[in-house]
């Protein structure tokens, strides 16, 4: 696929004309995706796709465009050089773009992913086994995803990674659930057996009748996905240049005010240790790993090439939206058998969902509770708590009102699949928070 994508990328630079240069990526892979419910299998299937986006540049003018890829190298270069021929009659007619910024130092590079993944029939086995004689819902999706980037002056990128993704529910009834997902690049049978040990043992207790609680501040354990999603809200506007620059940053005090979170909060974003491309659309090789938060004090800003020609900054591999896609946060002291000794009376939070900001400038989110969310008391879990809405600032949640991060992080891998399976990454704690505001 490499080879087959450098033989492409070699066809549209003998079709290039005059000044023209152009810069282009390469997307594929090949999943295997399995539904299941009651425990069965309901739907099978594989996706095995292929597409290059293409961007055709004179001067200051571009224009971009993609195609579906086939495999066939003749129907493939027929396509491509009908591609460029409409983007050649477009760009005589477009204004010139003052923040255009491509690579123009070639630097290639090759990072191949290794394939340990299980077979899929055996994963699935898993699941099932896991199910026996209960209502389990979810969905497997697992294979290798591959990105490249070329150029007409000669540069020549490739990634792939494989990996897996098993995200399930046992359902008990109503809106009563225990949601849980294991993924990475090789399979552990033993870290498998343990996420469905501890989902059975609070799906036992969503059993019993559900509690409820008034509003007010609690002692509260966030599950490492429930962190990912709440730094996947902070990662909006939170930590790109532009949004920085035009004061649109929810991270805006802690620029200008230099607020701080807790000092064993450190942010970064990990590209070695993701699933995502070392390298963006432009061209730029993305740096190992660029610290965003150290010690609780901001340090960095992803910076996208178009910002970096805006504001005259250096690019550091950030792509177009300046949003983490391999987020890495700093492990704490808290042992996981300890965490509900060190939560004592509280609330554990396993999901949260309809995160949204209720005040972007004071980094304020509002979220409710989802799925095994219990009552904890002496460092017991006591019963299952019925829906909660919060409202908490990210400087107390992750600053003053932190109590602890976990020693033990989990390698989560986000599951979306619109147009293509998901790269983006995080490695999280959980977090242990005193005073958390639920408002009903």
């Amino acid at each position: 696929m490499q080879d087959y994508f450098y033989s492409l990328a070699d066809a549209i630079t003998s079709s290039l004309q005059g000044d023209e240069v152009y810069t282009c990526t390469f997307h594929g892979e090949d999943s295997d995706f399995v539904r299941l419910n009651h425990s069965a299998i309901r739907q099978p299937g594989s996706v095995q796709q292929r597409s290059l986006s293409l961007d055709l540049i004179v001067g200051r003018r571009h224009a971009p465009g993609t195609v579906t890829l086939s495999g066939d190298f003749e129907s493939d270069c027929e396509r491509l050089e009908m591609l460029v021929g409409e983007l050649r009659q477009k760009l005589p007619y477009l204004p010139e773009d003052p923040y255009l910024l491509y690579a123009t130092e070639v630097t290639n590079s090759e990072s191949p992913g290794e394939n340990h993944l299980p077979e899929p029939e055996d994963a699935v086995a898993a699941l099932m086994a896991a199910g026996e004689g209960r209502d389990l819902v979810g969905i497997y999706a697992s294979g290798g995803t591959y990105a490249g980037f070329a150029n007409s002056l000669g540069q020549r990128n490739w990634f792939s990674s494989y990996s897996f993704n098993a995200g399930w529910s046992f359902y008990h009834e109503k809106d009563k659930a225990v949601k849980t997902a294991y993924a990475g690049l090789a399979w552990d049978s033993a870290a498998f057996d343990h996420k469905v040990e501890v989902a059975l043992s609070h799906l036992d207790v969503l059993r019993q009748p559900p509690q409820t609680i008034e509003p007010g501040a609690y002692r509260v354990y966030l599950s490492p996905t429930a962190l990912y999603d709440i730094l996947g809200i902070l990662s909006w506007g939170g930590f790109g240049l532009k949004d920085h620059r035009t004061k649109r940053t929810t991270l805006l005090k802690m620029v200008e005010e230099d607020a701080r979170l807790h000092p064993s909060v450190t942010l970064s974003e990990n590209t070695a240790e993701g699933t995502a491309p070392n390298f963006q659309d432009a061209g730029f090789v993305k740096p190992n790993c660029v610290t965003l938060i150290e010690s609780g004090r901001f340090v960095n800003c992803l910076v996208s090439p178009r910002s970096a020609e805006e504001y005259g900054v250096p690019a550091n591999g950030a792509s177009g939206g300046e949003a983490p896609e391999s987020i890495d946060m700093a492990a704490g002291t808290l042992a996981s058998d300890d965490i509900l000794k060190r939560l004592d009376t509280g609330v554990y939070i396993s999901n949260v969902w309809y995160l949204n900001y209720s005040d972007r400038a004071a980094c304020r989110l509002t979220g409710m509770t989802r799925f095994a969310t219990f009552w904890v008391e002496d460092g017991e879990i006591r019963a299952p708590l019925n829906v909660m809405r919060f409202d908490e600032s990210v400087y107390r949640m992750l600053g003053d009102q932190l109590i602890d991060l976990t020693a033990e992080r989990e390698l989560i891998l986000d599951a979306g699949s619109y147009f293509h399976r998901s790269t983006d990454s995080g490695r999280l704690p959980g977090a242990l928070v005193d005073g958390f505001t639920f408002t009903l």
